[in-house]
């Protein structure tokens, strides 16, 4: 099998480590079988050169520190490199319809590189909401057969309030309603993280305490919050992009 590749860039160490294991626990993926680029430390052209997305199964882009949808005078250098590199990698996958799962900053950079809007209008606190497949997310090869409702962890300053042009809903939420899209047949982003569970955002709640997410003197009482969600679904989702696209 030809391995997936991770493209990261979250830059606590342990968080971004939680996020690589998770990846492959939910995708049933070896060290070898899903390859990890951290985007922040170094180029992309640096760490696997001639870089061509069709040698792999599949590309996953998990979340991170950036908003895509920053001034871009906001953005720092790294971010800017980071998405100028992402921005060519996703041109290309969109154009060949090559296997992409995007994770939450996914979202922001497949709305914004391809026509749709992404701001702060439906941001989320950190939590667990419902999750609604619409129709046609169930009747979509990825999604189908899965709960019509599930709950999933969210956490995000911005979120796409259109979606680009040609582009399909497949799920929505009370607070934010586009949670999970597609392009073309093979290209899909979610706004929720699918490699999350309870474990894993409470690490990521006390690691983010004072980046913007919540008031940090109410940190124990956001570890609080989750401690008792029920989020198994969303995991399957990353199972099944292995599955489907493996080869």
């Amino acid at each position: 099998m030809r391995p997936f590749v991770l493209l990261a860039t979250r830059t606590d160490d342990a968080v971004a480590d939680a996020e690589y294991d998770a990846f492959r626990r939910y995708g049933g993926l070896s060290e070898d079988g899903l390859v990890r680029v951290r985007l922040e430390e170094r180029p992309l052209a640096e760490a696997l050169p001639g870089f061509d997305p069709a040698a792999y199964s599949g590309l996953i882009v998990g979340g991170g520190p950036f908003n895509a949808s920053d001034p871009p005078d906001a953005k720092s250098d790294v971010q800017r490199r980071v998405e100028a590199e992402l921005g060519e990698v996703l041109d290309d996958v969109v154009a060949r319809d090559l296997p992409l799962l995007g994770a939450c900053y996914g979202v922001g950079l497949l709305g914004t590189r391809f026509g749709g809007v992404v701001d702060g209008t439906y941001a989320e606190p950190i939590g667990a909401v419902p999750v609604t497949l619409t129709d046609e997310g169930r009747a979509d090869p990825l999604l189908r057969g899965l709960p019509t409702t599930f709950d999933a962890f969210v956490g995000h300053k911005e979120a796409c309030a259109s979606l680009p042009p040609g582009a399909v809903l497949l799920a929505s939420a009370p607070g934010c309603p586009v949670q999970v899209f597609r392009l073309g047949r093979n290209v899909y982003a979610t706004q929720f993280h699918p490699e999350l569970d309870v474990p894993g955002i409470v690490e990521r709640i006390r690691t983010y305490r004072y980046e913007g997410y919540y008031p940090p003197a109410e940190v124990d009482a956001v570890v609080t919050s989750v401690e008792g969600a029920d989020v198994t679904v969303p995991g399957r989702i990353v199972a099944r992009f292995v599955e489907f696209f493996a080869r």
